[in-house]
């Protein structure tokens, strides 16, 4: 069960104290060698589509591959020096993978903002945690930003970091998340990103593909544990689960808008281009900035519900395989 227990202990840690500044984060250094490779692999190959194309399939399979075996055999060697310094290894790393307690700061952060009606400060927070523009934002565009990143960011930065690490510890964890974090940077239907971005949005989208839908699963189930509307988040998820141009992204957030009984998505703008993307959910009712703390409920109980879910079945299976966990 030390598995289970590094993974317990990872996620309490990150409900404590979240990403403190001060430790280098790993999704930093891969950000790191990500601009190093995409520099070395420009070079290397034909700036053509195919040249491009082939240059960011090589990016998208040294960085997870090569993530999973450092950590791996870091996890190795610190359990063959001592079976205590292997579990604070994996602990260490399971805290760093998941995200819980940075999303509810920084979602929270905009909410004071605008309590204190303070739009321009809302807009620069909002910012830190979105990819499109947001000096134009209105108060209601802010909040339903915040609203939508903290629904979608629970997918990726909390249930499927669990599920990898359920199936193959820290190691697994930290390459789903150097998949993701090529695809927050390479990942761009722009000039610059269109071929070289390809592979790695691909791997991200399969990656994704069914950590996105239990996370919608789990939303739903977390809109009754905290009084939001069970039957609105089922009905807007099966309806809208593919109003988006990603394959994953908007599973949360129609299961979230449907909760909430609020319309998310819609027209946006990224680097000053309107992207008239489709709505998500009904306008039942405006949305507010206390949308943001209802999101952030569900957010924690979702969380804890997976975590949950995900360690009884790790250790049931490990009871029936005879095996430590």
């Amino acid at each position: 069960m030390t598995l289970c227990a590094a993974i317990l202990c990872g996620f309490v840690l990150d409900l404590l104290f979240g990403d403190p500044a001060f430790i280098l984060h790993p999704v930093v250094i891969m950000g790191r060698c990500i601009c190093a490779l995409e520099r070395l692999l420009r070079g290397l190959f034909p700036k053509t589509p195919r040249g491009e194309f082939l240059g960011g399939c090589v990016l998208a399979a040294v960085l997870p591959i090569g993530t999973l075996m450092l950590t791996g055999s870091f996890c190795l060697l610190a359990f063959w020096i001592h079976p205590s310094i292997g579990f604070l290894l994996q602990t260490f790393w399971c805290w760093q993978a998941l995200a819980v307690r940075g999303l509810r700061t920084e979602s929270l952060a905009v909410y004071h903002q605008l309590e204190r009606h303070d739009l321009s400060g809302a807009r620069k927070a909002v910012s830190r945690i979105v990819g499109r523009d947001t000096q134009n934002l209105s108060e209601d565009g802010v909040a339903k930003a915040a609203v939508e990143t903290v629904a979608e960011n629970f997918s990726d930065g909390v249930l499927a970091p669990l599920f990898y690490m359920i199936l193959g510890g820290a190691p697994l964890a930290m390459a789903y998340k150097a998949v993701n974090t090529m695809d927050s940077m390479v990942g761009y239907k722009n000039n610059r990103y269109l071929y070289f971005g390809r592979a790695a949005a691909k791997l991200d989208d399969t990656a994704n593909y069914l950590p996105s839908r239990l996370a919608a699963l789990f939303w739903i189930v977390s809109a009754g544990l905290t009084g939001q509307s069970v039957q609105g988040a089922w009905k807007i998820w099966r309806r809208d689960a593919r109003n988006h141009a990603s394959p994953n992204s908007a599973q949360t957030e129609s299961a979230c808008a449907g909760a909430l009984s609020i319309q998310l998505a819609g027209p946006a703008y990224y680097f000053g281009t309107r992207y008239d993307k489709p709505t998500i959910g009904d306008p039942i009712r405006p949305i507010e900035p206390n949308d943001v703390v209802r999101s952030n409920r569900m957010l924690y109980a979702a969380s804890i519900a997976a975590l949950l879910v995900f360690l009884l079945l790790r250790v049931a299976v490990c009871i029936a395989l005879g095996g430590a966990g």
